[in-house]
């Protein structure tokens, strides 16, 4: 079931579910508004390829404001930290005022019970024209869920706690993990 604004402002009223820093009027009838941060990372260019068993190296950029070039790709990061209980979950949607824009914003789109921080997203802008896009303004919402009950294994993985932007971490996969 999708919460509402009345039990999501009770639930943060009695501190089980944790979004900091928060103002009223981000609370939509069935979503929160998360804002954008100001970290900014960029796949570093390579001469040969990325791939998914070997980290990353990635340009960051801090600031009030970063430029998408046509066609590119950037991680940024929510201003907002959450802390969703191990009976809660959420989605992460894109506002459909920045969709129209051409700007996708995507971070796996979902985020499981007990997870804690910032969430990283992944941005794409699809026009044939650089992007301005600016710390602070609401860049997508988050609709939460209640689970059937609370789960067994609470999110732990590799991207608890961040509270920046965090670049991929898909080299740490369990299933490249050698006995």
């Amino acid at each position: 079931m999708i919460l509402s604004d009345r039990t999501i402002q009770e639930l943060l009223k009695s501190g089980e579910l944790g979004i900091e820093p928060i103002e009223d009027r981000q609370i939509g009838p069935a979503s929160v508004d998360l804002r954008l941060g100001g970290t900014f990372l960029t796949p570093r260019a390579t001469d040969g390829m990325y791939s998914m068993s070997e980290p990353i190296e990635y340009e960051r950029s801090d600031g009030d404001a970063f430029v998408i070039p046509a066609h590119g790709f950037v991680l940024a990061t929510t201003a907002e930290s959450i802390r969703l209980p191990d009976y809660l979950t959420a989605f992460v949607e894109g506002r459909s005022s920045i969709g129209r824009l051409g700007l996708f914003i995507q971070n796996a789109g979902w985020v499981d019970p007990g997870f804690e921080g910032a969430i990283t997203l992944e941005l794409f802008n699809a026009n044939a024209a650089p992007m301005r896009i600016e710390a602070g303004r609401r860049i997508c919402q988050l609709v939460i869920a209640r689970a059937d009950g609370p789960v067994d294994r609470p999110y732990s993985g590799k991207y608890q706690g961040q509270q920046e932007t965090t670049g991929s971490r898909a080299y740490l996969d369990e299933e490249l993990a050698r006995d």
